[in-house]
């Protein structure tokens, strides 16, 4: 199994390519399976998630394709893939591939808006908190869908002539909710309002690239979501947006490490709350036309406090590398986790580079220590594992991140990425 080690104490200066988002990139492969022509997603990150999520939708009968070439093959980057789902050969997605990405739950969507019908297994818990799918199903209930649970899957069909039109209400704020309800509205007869919708960009990105598909969608963007189904959809060619969250970290990361940084191909409103509170925190932050400028040369690091909400606040995805740069604050910050339950999985690994934090319910309480010291850690999630290495770029000595397969998920050529702005970082294989 990979490692990663970090010799901490080298100031980040030079420039890092942002990658597409992964968070943009799977429902938006995922709304490939409403039409039979080709969507083209252009921009899409080379992730293990990416790669898992393109069997699962060949199991539906998804034809895909990177830059004309067969999935697979050995390639620095997959940035043009092409989907095609001409005939959907099996609207069953067993639990041996839905328990490995909880974001393949969002098939039943599609599959039920364009044949009636499908069969998705439960994904079950997850490591940052349950995430169950009521939510979802209770959309597509909203459209007229007969939803039965049946041994460990959700069952769900259409009424006679199709999906219907309806008001969908969302109790609280959900991405997959509203990623369900739009990929489910679609193809409904009729109108639908979606209410209390997520406003997160992803969710932009995929109504942009479902309107480019065919279909008439009206306020993306907003805590309203009006549809007018279409009878089918067709095929369209759509860049994935920016990794906010890639962008954050590495932002991060250089405010903790101090340094110049140009992350590239990126934009500030795809994250300005986060970028508000690092500014707050003594970074320079800048817009430039080739994307956002971050400095630190000299000066602390100021302690700030902060809550997770869903966007425009400040970000869950974004939680744990703020919590690695507070670690090194001149003072104490508190932080509110108000998204997932267990979100604090990182905590005692970053203990186990000195830092001195407190938990107490949702909150984290941190204090600044003067200085972190390198350690065998342990990665439990993906933001996790990137929160770790954030803090041993600033540690003293050698750190050693085990279970990078996590970060694999989310961050493309991470290492490279660093080591090309001067950090010490080495891949270890095996």
């Amino acid at each position: 199994m990979d490692r990663i080690r970090i010799v901490g104490g080298a100031q980040l200066n030079g420039s890092i390519p942002i990658s597409g988002a992964k968070n943009a990139a799977l429902p938006l492969m995922i709304a490939s399976l409403l039409t039979p022509e080709t969507v083209v997603l252009e921009n899409v990150p080379r992730l293990s998630d990416v790669r898992l999520l393109m069997r699962i939708l060949g199991n539906h009968g998804v034809d895909a394709s990177i830059d004309g070439k067969r999935v697979g093959q050995d390639e620095d980057h997959g940035e043009t893939i092409r989907f095609t789902a001409k005939t959907i050969v099996d609207t069953t997605a067993p639990y041996e591939l839905v328990s490995r990405m909880r974001a393949s739950f969002w098939v039943i969507a599609p599959l039920l808006a364009r044949m009636g019908e499908a069969k998705v297994s439960l994904p079950g818990g997850c490591a940052i908190g349950t995430r169950p799918v009521d939510l979802l199903l209770m959309a597509l209930e909203a459209l007229g869908a007969d939803v039965q649970i049946d041994a460990g899957y959700a069952v769900v069909r259409a009424p006679t002539g199709g999906l219907r039109g309806g008001r969908i209400d969302f109790p609280k704020v959900t991405v997959g909710g509203t990623h369900t309800a739009l990929m489910a509205a679609v193809l409904a007869n009729g109108t639908t309002v979606i209410d209390n919708a997520a406003r997160e960009p992803e969710v932009v990105d995929l109504a942009n690239c479902l309107i480019a598909m065919g279909a008439k969608i009206d306020g993306a963007g907003t805590s309203r979501i009006v549809v007018e189904g279409v009878t089918s959809l067709g095929g369209c060619r759509h860049p994935v947006l920016p990794d906010r969250i890639e962008t954050g970290t590495y932002a991060m990361a250089v405010a903790m490490t101090g340094g110049d940084v140009l992350l590239q191909n990126t934009r500030a409103d795809l994250l300005q709350a986060g970028l508000d509170v690092l500014a707050r925190t003594g970074a320079e932050v800048t817009s430039e036309s080739g994307g956002i400028r971050i400095r630190r040369n000299g000066g602390g690091i100021a302690p700030v406090d902060v809550t997770t909400e869903p966007f425009p606040g400040f970000p869950t995805d974004l939680q744990a590398q703020f919590m690695a740069l507070m670690t090194r604050a001149d003072g104490v910050s508190h932080i509110r986790e108000t998204i997932f339950e267990n979100r604090f999985m990182h905590v005692s690994e970053l203990a186990r580079l000195g830092a001195h934090i407190r938990l107490d319910g949702d909150l984290a309480i941190v204090e600044g220590a003067p200085v972190l010291k390198g350690a065998p850690v342990m990665a439990t999630d993906l933001r996790a594992s990137v929160s770790l290495v954030i803090a041993a770029l600033a540690a003293e000595g050698e750190t050693m991140v085990h279970r990078v397969y996590h970060l694999d998920r989310g961050f493309e050529a991470l290492e490279k990425k660093l080591v090309r702005c001067g950090a010490q970082v080495e891949r270890i294989s095996g």
